[in-house]
């Protein structure tokens, strides 16, 4: 059976995966948008994305996921549920291997983004779904009343701490640092909020419980004194790590993984584009990523017409 050859085929569909599909879509390429979760990626993490154009009061992530995916499917986007396994080209057309099945296209976009970083400390992996999360606005409503934590110093750390004061009776951060990289309007909204306490200058040694997460046992790394906190919930944000295994072998990546492209966000393989927080790049914004997916186009547009 012969297998159709797509004009273009997106893996990943939060914001930068969204955007490339509307406007390929729009410029009437035949396109397939392959995503092996939800829509929205990362996004749907962001419980009110304050800084994003036009919405003054701000939006909450998953709203503006789902308006990119409608969106998207007005002009002719196809979106496939499928897991990436590996990208190959075969007689000049590229082949994305899935878990169900193969897809062929002249061109592919990854926005397969990144995902949340773990501390590696002894109990981490056992007490992960038990205490232990990576998403305030997915778990915050099991800790209503109750003491948690939330590691980490920059945006994404500040943006948990102060959405999770709304269930959590106090919330402790801890980081690293004895100040944060994160921007000044939120560290203001952090150090004004009552429920909110500062462990600077900490690292968190190990996690203890039985059956769910009970303590942490942490560090100062100037004085080298271990304490303890008596939590039910951690919230890591301790930065991320690229999802690009399934391409590692076939492009040219940075030392942290991520996918190197040039000017027209093209990779180490002609044809083969990278948006989003998958490619290497100074800011990892939704602003960022949705522009991303709008500049691709024109890199695309040259390339499909030779």
């Amino acid at each position: 059976m012969t297998i159709k050859t797509h004009d273009i085929a997106v893996i990943g569909a939060g914001p930068a995966g969204l955007t490339a599909a509307i406007y390929a879509a729009r410029g009437k390429y035949d396109i397939i948008v392959i995503e092996r979760a939800v829509v929205g990626g990362t996004a749907l993490m962001i419980d009110n994305l304050e800084n994003y154009p036009g919405f003054p009061e701000g939006t909450k992530g998953y709203e503006l996921a789902m308006k990119m995916e409608a969106q998207a499917k007005n002009f002719g986007a196809v979106f496939i549920n499928d897991d990436v396994a590996g990208i190959s080209k075969e007689d000049g057309v590229l082949k994305v291997t899935c878990s169900s099945n193969s897809y062929l296209a002249k061109a592919v976009i990854i926005a397969s983004g990144s995902k949340p970083g773990k501390l590696g400390i002894p109990g981490e992996e056992k007490l992960i779904g038990k205490g232990i999360s990576w998403c305030a606005t997915c778990d915050g409503a099991f800790f209503r009343n109750q003491k948690i934590a939330v590691v980490g110093g920059g945006n994404s750390a500040l943006h948990e701490a102060i959405y999770l004061t709304r269930f959590a009776s106090d919330v402790y951060v801890i980081h690293r640092r004895n100040e944060f990289r994160a921007s000044p309007y939120l560290q203001d909204r952090l150090k004004t909020n009552p429920k909110i306490h500062l462990i600077l200058d900490s690292v968190v040694e190990r996690v203890e419980g039985e059956g769910k997460l009970e303590k942490l046992v942490i560090k100062n790394v100037s004085s080298g004194a271990l304490s303890e906190l008596q939590v039910s919930g951690l919230f890591e944000a301790v930065g991320n790590t690229p999802n690009t295994g399934f391409c590692r072998d076939f492009l040219k990546l940075d030392d942290k993984g991520y996918i190197i492209t040039d000017d027209s966000l093209e990779s180490s393989e002609p044809g083969i584009f990278a948006v989003g927080d998958v490619r290497t790049t100074k800011l990892r914004q939704v602003a960022t990523a949705v522009g991303d997916g709008a500049y691709v186009a024109a890199g695309l547009e040259r390339y499909l017409s030779r």
